[in-house]
This record gives structure tokens, C-alpha cells and sequence, in this order.
């Protein structure tokens, strides 16, 4: 007998029918949201052709990588360098027309068919289109192929003429005022002291007309836009404007800090494409940090930018996760307002077609610590770290150093600071500095080229197993010029016989007129050779720069520290007994 249907049935049947497309459709979801595996290969840029569908990925709020849609257009041969190509292509959908090519999303991986082509790294400056250059992935692949043998490794401290001797004047390591400190072969002078080649742009970016890489925002923490404002046109000599963008507007942004963490073990979900990786150049109480986009991710090596960072080659610099706050839509320039997290490897190589890291490896920072005492008795403690880099050190140190004085003193107006630094270099005894800078104007800087200078002119030395192990400065500030200036010498004898001491009366006067006296004794060598003598008496710096002896060149790091420690120091008063001429 035929039973006949319950009310159940149907819906039974309706519910079999309808699950298979719900999950059908998942599944599909799912594809479209999540960057392709690693296996998927890459597309060939031969088979690109105009009016082909791509999908990048991008972070555009927190850390998961979103989709978005590209028109290829064609392909750019011999750009940016000959035996090169970009890919130009348009970003598709109302939200990449609201913001633009935006700063920030340098190395958002491009995929069609779900095979990568290679990372957005190129816009046109003031363009009313959102249209982008696309750097191929194979291109940044070959840049690097020297790092993936183990073949290269960073010697960021010493790159170029490594390990021969040079000569080390005692003008190269600061007196006084830090004004020795301006001369126009130096890496560690301030900005407006150097002489550097103009920035590499390409043709017809003044009017629009070139295509140029996209600026690499930073986030800055602690750093005043007075002091960022100085050290511009120097970044921007290298090739990198971190404070005026490619498209004409600001790049450095107010962000979280970047913090000195240790080593996180990576996974399958560490930096993978479209993910947001931060390279910091300081990280701790002040934070200066570069973001952009990972491109590829090859087991435990990283491909992101699809441009320079800062044209350097090897490198040794943090690599970090990092997490976007937001994008900010500008009619001079959109960019990604984002900020640091976990350290997951280091960036070994930074070159045309963007940068190269490794997970798992720990940087090679500088631990830096500042004690100031401010002219009104507060005590003020700074730490941080800085990136290891023979050109970038000093100036950063330089950034942070006159951010910490300028902070709570003046600029204009008489001032004294008293600075002590030790510095460790590794297997080595500290060096100790001592400097006194007393100025009427520009006290911070002063006191910063006459503290970094000495830093300049070790990563200069050139010796292949230099590593610093910290970097101490104990500043003493007063709202008071302490200067004074020898009037005459005394002694309580004019002849003297080998092995006697004579008594010596030292009397300076003060700028307002007071008068002091120094007494001390001075024992005659038992060798000093018979005939005239001449007794010279000054502060350390007026002693080194009439020695005729102008300099020393060390043969090894240890010869360097003893050198640099034998330096006469500019806060002393020293004699000096020679032989006088004829």
C-alpha cells in the first residue's frame, strides 16, 4: 500500500537540495578573500594582456589581508631599469577610487588566475585615476638570489673598504662646540652640512607625467616635526622621503611605538601575502618605523616593497608584524596609518625591486640610553634602540639625541651642557668621553655633533668585526654660559734641575669679569732634555689642536678604543712641557 506523504517531506527534501549550494558557495567565498598558496606559481608577464581581471591584497584595517580588484592595462618594458618591466594596471571599485594609490600598500601582492605577477609599487602623481605600476615577482626574486645560498650576510657597519686602517684625526672626534663636527666628508653631520647626490626621480614626476615608486609612510613616536623637518633633505638625498611624500603631501604620521621585543617563532600565518611588515630604525622610547606590504612569503624568506626602501644593499634591520589602524583618504596622498607589533626576522637586503627578509633570525640593534639632568634638576631617562647601519646610526642617533635636550632646554639663550659617554664595543674596554659645550645659540645641536661625532668616527674605521654592545650619554644641563679664558701663568722658579717640582699658578677670567686662580704642581721629567723649556697650559681641546702629532691610525678595534681613550678631553686643563725652539 502506497503511504501517502507527511508535511515533513518536503521540507526534508528542500533542506538535501539546499545545503549542497550553501556550502558550494562557501567555499567559493573563501577563495576570493584569502591570497593563492605558494604553489600556486606565478603568471608569466608575456601572457599579460589589456583587459585582464587581477585581484590584489591589501590590509586595510587591522591584520587580515582583503581583496581588491585590478584592470591589467599592459606592460611597461625597460622600466624602471633596462632588462625591466612593470606592469601597469588599474584599481577597480569604489573604495581604490576613494583613496588612490595609497602610501602603505607598497608590495600588495597582484594575482591572475590565481598565480602572482608580482607586488603594486608605482603610481603617478597627481593622478585623478587610481592607476598603479606592478613590480613582476620574479624580478624581486632574482635581485635576492645571492641571500638565499647563504652566500651574503650583512655587514651593514662596515660595507665598502672594510678592514683597512684609517687615519683618525682628533678633529674627527669632536671638540667644544661639535662644530668640527660640519665637514662635508662626513656620514654622522647634520643635514644642512651635506653635500649628497639628488634624489633619484623619475622623469616627468615633477608634472605628473612619471610613473615613481610610492612613498613608504612611517610612523613616528616621541620624535617633534621640528626635528623630523631638519634631517628631510637628508633622507630625501637617499632616495627616501619619509617627511614630504611622492604625491606632495606629508608621510610621517603619529603612530603607536615600535617596542623592543624579543624574537616570535613564526607559522604558516606569519607575514603572509597582502600582511603589513614594519621595518623600525628605532624602536623603544623613541620609534621610527617604515611600512608596507609582504608580496611573497617562500618558507622562512619574505619578499614586500616591490621598490627601494632606501637603496642600501645588505642590510641587518628588524622585521616586524604590524597592524593598520586605518587608511587615510588625502587629495595630496592616501596612506595607512599603522603601527608595529611582534619582531619576526630581519630584513637582509634592501635593493631596486624592494626588500628581502628571513624569519627567525634576530637584528643587530644599538642599545641606547640618555640620562639628562634639565636645568631646572629634573631627571630624565631615555632608552631605545637603533638600527646597526654605517650611514643611518648616526643620523638617528643625532635625531633622538637633539629631540631629548630640545625637549626641555632652549635653543636661544646662554647654556652649558656637560656630557659623559661610554661607549661598548664588544670584546673591548668602554670608552669614556668626556665634552663641555657651552654656547649662546643652538645648544642642543651643539651638544649633539660634539656627543655623536665620536660614534661617526668609529662605524667609519672600517674594521670587519666592529659591533657595539651599548651606547651610554649622561647630559648635564645650565641656563649659564661656564666659560673662562687663561690670563697668565706663574711659577715660583725659573730655573729648575731634572727630577724637581715647581709650583704653578694658573689665573682666567670669567666673561663677567671675575677672576679665579688654579694651583698645581709640576714634577720636571728625570729624560727632559737639557736647554729652555716651554710650559704650555689649556683645555683639552686647545692642547690636541696644537699637538703636532694630528692624529693615530689604529691597525685593530683594540688600538682604535686605547686611542680614542687617550684623547685629551675638552672639560680639562692640562700642561703640556716640551722643549722650547731654538
Amino acid at each position: 500500500m502506497t503511504r501517502p506523504l507527511t508535511p515533513l517531506a518536503p521540507l526534508a527534501i528542500l533542506i538535501l537540495l539546499i545545503m549542497p549550494m550553501l556550502t558550494g558557495k562557501a567555499v567559493c567565498l573563501m577563495a576570493q578573500t584569502s591570497p593563492p598558496k605558494s604553489d600556486s606559481g606565478f603568471f608569466p608577464i608575456d601572457q599579460l594582456r589589456p583587459g585582464m581581471k587581477a585581484v590584489g591584497y591589501t590590509v586595510f584595517v587591522g591584520r587580515e589581508p582583503e581583496p581588491f580588484d585590478l584592470e591589467i592595462l599592459g606592460v611597461l618594458k625597460g622600466f624602471p631599469n633596462p632588462g625591466q618591466s612593470a606592469v601597469l594596471s588599474r584599481l577597480v571599485g569604489d573604495r581604490m577610487n576613494h583613496t588612490g594609490v595609497f602610501q602603505g600598500m607598497s608590495g600588495s601582492p597582484v594575482f591572475v588566475d590565481n598565480r602572482l605577477v608580482g607586488a603594486v609599487a608605482f603610481g603617478y602623481q597627481f593622478a585623478r585615476d587610481p592607476i598603479a605600476g606592478i613590480t613582476p615577482i620574479r624580478q624581486m626574486i632574482e635581485q635576492f638570489e645571492i641571500h638565499q645560498d647563504g652566500k651574503a650576510r650583512s655587514t651593514s657597519l662596515n660595507s665598502g673598504d672594510s678592514g683597512s686602517a684609517r687615519r683618525i684625526t682628533y678633529a674627527d672626534l669632536g671638540f667644544g662646540d661639535g662644530q668640527s663636527a660640519a665637514r662635508q666628508d662626513s656620514p654622522y653631520q647634520l643635514a644642512y652640512n651635506l653635500t649628497s647626490p639628488a634624489s633619484p626621480v623619475s622623469v616627468g614626476a615633477a608634472d605628473g607625467t612619471g610613473l615613481i615608486p610610492i612613498a613608504t609612510p612611517l610612523s613616528v613616536s616621541g620624535i617633534a616635526p621640528e626635528v623630523l623637518g631638519r634631517f628631510a633633505p637628508l633622507f630625501k638625498s637617499w632616495g627616501f622621503n619619509p617627511f614630504a611624500g611622492q604625491f606632495a603631501g606629508p608621510v610621517a604620521s603619529l603612530g603607536g611605538a615600535a617596542a623592543v621585543t624579543d624574537l616570535k617563532k613564526s607559522d604558516s600565518g606569519t607575514l603572509k601575502p597582502g600582511s603589513t611588515v614594519v621595518v623600525p630604525l628605532i624602536r623603544g622610547d623613541y620609534s621610527v618605523s617604515a611600512a608596507g606590504t609582504v608580496t611573497w612569503r617562500d618558507g622562512n624568506r619574505i619578499y614586500a616593497f616591490g621598490h627601494p626602501f632606501m637603496s642600501l644593499g645588505l642590510s641587518d634591520f628588524p622585521m616586524h608584524e604590524g597592524e593598520v589602524v586605518t587608511v587615510l583618504s588625502s587629495l595630496a596622498s592616501s596612506f595607512k596609518l599603522s603601527y608595529p607589533t611582534e619582531m619576526v626576522g630581519v630584513i637582509r637586503g634592501d635593493r631596486s625591486t624592494g626588500i628581502y627578509g628571513e624569519l627567525g633570525v634576530a637584528p643587530r640593534m644599538i642599545p641606547v640610553e640618555i640620562n639628562l639632568r634639565t636645568s631646572r634638576g629634573e631627571s630624565r631617562k631615555f632608552s631605545f634602540d637603533v638600527v646597526a647601519d654605517r650611514f643611518l646610526t648616526p643620523i638617528l642617533l643625532q635625531m633622538t639625541m637633539i629631540s631629548t635636550i630640545s625637549s626641555t632646554e632652549r635653543a636661544i639663550g646662554d647654556s652649558t651642557l656637560l656630557i659623559n659617554g661610554t661607549i661598548k664595543l664588544k670584546d673591548q674596554p668602554p670608552i669614556r668621553l668626556e665634552n663641555r659645550v657651552a654656547v649662546t645659540l643652538n645648544g642642543p645641536i651643539s651638544a649633539t655633533l660634539a656627543a655623536v661625532q665620536p660614534v661617526g668616527t668609529i662605524i667609519a674605521s672600517g674594521f670587519d668585526d666592529l659591533s657595539f654592545e651599548k651606547i651610554t650619554w649622561d647630559i648635564d644641563s645650565q641656563d649659564l654660559r661656564q666659560t673662562g679664558q687663561i690670563d697668565r701663568l706663574w711659577i715660583d722658579r725659573s730655573g729648575v734641575r731634572r727630577g724637581e717640582t715647581v709650583a704653578v699658578q694658573l689665573f682666567a677670567r670669567t666673561e663677567g669679569g671675575r677672576e679665579y686662580v688654579e694651583r698645581f704642581s709640576l714634577t720636571i721629567p728625570t729624560d727632559a732634555p737639557v736647554g729652555p723649556l716651554q710650559l704650555l697650559v689649556g683645555d683639552g681641546a686647545a692642547l690636541q689642536s696644537s699637538d703636532p702629532r694630528t692624529g693615530f691610525t689604529p691597525k685593530s678595534i683594540g688600538q682604535l678604543v686605547a686611542g680614542i681613550n687617550r684623547v685629551r678631553k675638552a672639560g680639562r686643563l692640562y700642561a703640556r712641557l716640551s722643549q722650547a725652539e731654538g
